[in-house]
């Protein structure tokens, strides 16, 4: 069963970061920053990077949209949640309806990561999938 999911896993058409994800590299990351330092720092590396368009933010609910355009047209959406004082939550979400024979899903993955390493590269990382096991 475990070997079928994984092939199958390669087809799926999302991918997204949480507590309880097997992939280390997918489990939501936190930061030492403050709500506001930690979206400002989300949104502007967004806004940054010339693959994607932001269309959407929600300081309230913690939401940053974006299109992903190029090689691989996708839709991502960053949340931003304060779990602490100065400990704040980073989770991602990316979707596609590009369809490959190889599987879509490690490119959507990938986008994730690099997302994360550029977080990781401007802010203090403190943990991933701190509260997934409690």
């Amino acid at each position: 069963m475990s070997l079928l999911k994984s092939v199958t896993g390669r087809y799926e058409k999302f991918s997204g970061t949480s507590e309880n994800n097997k992939d280390e590299q997918l489990k939501t990351r936190y930061y030492k920053a403050n709500f506001n330092q930690m979206f400002q720092t989300v949104e502007d590396l967004l806004k940054a990077d010339p693959s994607l368009k932001i269309t959407s933010v929600s300081k309230e609910h913690g939401e940053i949209s974006a299109e992903l355009k190029g090689k691989l047209p996708a839709f991502l959406t960053a949340t931003v949640i304060t779990t602490k004082p100065f400990e704040t939550a980073v989770d991602l979400h990316i979707s596609t309806e590009k369809f490959s024979l190889a599987g879509i899903n490690p490119s959507l993955r990938q986008e994730l990561v690099k997302i994360y390493e550029k977080l990781d590269s401007t802010n203090t990382f403190i943990g991933s999938g701190k509260y997934g096991n409690q």
